[in-house]
């Protein structure tokens, strides 16, 4: 399994922008797909966004397409998320995930390895 740490979280109002951050500790970070996924209270775990192993393959969910773009940088062992025109729906914890297959999916059954979140507030 991968040790992922998530930063970057905070308060932020509606329209701004935040920049999440995650950092793996492993040598083979290059190999793993890599993913972002939220939980609002009460709600269940959802996906945001995936991308595979070498970068040339990425996928958002519907609702955060065109506002969120993950990243990665495997020189540093991160994955990086920039979420902009955040919106109060937006709200939530937000985890990183690897998974090994480098694929990078959009089912929380792919991941095998989770961080401890960050906490993303939006205000109206």
């Amino acid at each position: 399994q991968v040790q992922l740490v998530e930063s970057g979280g905070g308060l932020v109002q509606a329209g701004g922008s935040l920049r999440l951050s995650c950092a793996a500790s492993v040598r083979t970070f290059s190999t793993y797909g890599m993913g972002w996924f939220r939980q609002a209270p009460g709600k269940e775990r959802e996906f945001v966004a995936a991308i595979s192993w070498s970068g040339g393959s990425t996928y958002y969910a519907v609702s955060v397409k065109g506002r969120f773009t993950i990243s990665r940088d495997n020189a540093k062992n991160s994955v990086y998320l920039q979420m902009n025109s955040l919106k109060p729906e937006d709200t939530a914890v937000y985890y990183c995930a690897a998974e090994p297959r480098g694929i990078g999916g959009r089912r929380i059954s792919e991941y095998d390895s989770w961080g401890q979140g960050t906490q993303v507030t939006v205000s109206s």
